[in-house]
């Protein structure tokens, strides 16, 4: 709350000071993590939020501070990492955004949590709190490439679900067989990420 207060005393400033126009600069913020995004002046903006913070009390963030170049260097902001990308097919480079490697990590971290092997619940009720974690993180990472990072969480999961039931089952090895991906997307109703295209029938003459 005090944090917040402190942030929208900032925000005051940079409206009165004009620093949008004196910096040719953009603020985004939410709570109180926010970026600056500046066309050839960003050393000065940089400058002239350490002054202002430290006359409101507070200081920056140093390890999340930092001075880039966003046509060259990628930057991470609330889950994603945004900066130059590459078009798989061609390698065309281009200004994206993507899940940050952290936010992909943190969805592992928390499957893996559910799916730990004394969980004792049901499997429609693990499943569904799967699904829901799964949709709850793929509804906010539902902007700009993602593609990678829903490939990965999707092989993920489908490791550890396949572990989980082989585990529960008491089936030998890794519960390959069994529990294949198609089974565990189908039978056992795990909802997949990056969905893959479905053949069409077509009749030939």
């Amino acid at each position: 709350m005090l944090a917040n207060l402190y942030m929208n005393r900032f925000l005051k400033h940079w409206r009165m000071r004009g620093c949008g126009a004196k910096f040719r600069a953009h603020l985004v913020n939410y709570a109180d993590d926010f970026v600056i995004l500046s066309r050839g002046h960003a050393a000065e903006a940089l400058a002239w939020t350490q002054a202002v913070m430290i006359r409101l009390g507070l200081t920056l963030n140093e390890a999340k501070t930092s001075l880039k170049d966003a046509r060259t260097e990628g930057f991470d902001f609330l889950g994603y990492t945004l900066g130059p990308k590459y078009a798989p097919e061609g390698g065309q480079k281009y200004l994206g955004a993507s899940p940050s490697r952290k936010s992909v990590q943190r969805i592992k971290d928390k499957i893996g949590e559910l799916l730990k092997p004394g969980e004792k619940g049901s499997w429609p009720q693990v499943r569904d709190k799967l699904n829901r974690r799964l949709a709850g993180w793929s509804a906010y990472f539902s902007y700009g490439t993602r593609a990678p990072a829903y490939r990965a969480v999707d092989h993920y999961v489908n490791e550890r679900v396949r572990r989980f039931l082989a585990k529960r089952h008491k089936e030998p090895g890794r519960g390959i067989r069994p529990f294949s991906w198609s089974e565990i997307h189908g039978k056992f109703g795990v909802a997949q990420l990056l969905q893959t295209p479905k053949a069409a029938a077509v009749g030939l003459p």
